[in-house]
């Protein structure tokens, strides 16, 4: 499970995919979200912009991304 560190108090989900490095590029985060291929906390999120705080947990092509403070 990749862990991403908090910055600021939220990360948008497009920026936590190209930061796991599960996608190459926004327009790819876009397209991916877009096609309801991304979970948030185990349901599926259509927002690019959706606002991940700590303990949100992604799933996307097999792969967990959790955000921590």
């Amino acid at each position: 499970m990749e862990v991403i560190k908090l910055r600021e108090d939220f990360i948008k989900l497009g920026q936590a995919l190209k930061a796991a490095g599960l996608v190459e590029s926004g327009v790819e985060a876009k397209e991916v979200i877009l096609e309801g291929l991304v979970l948030v906390n185990g349901e599926v999120e259509l927002q690019r912009g959706k606002k991940l705080y700590d303990g949100d947990i992604v799933q996307f092509d097999g792969e967990q991304i959790m955000i921590e403070k």
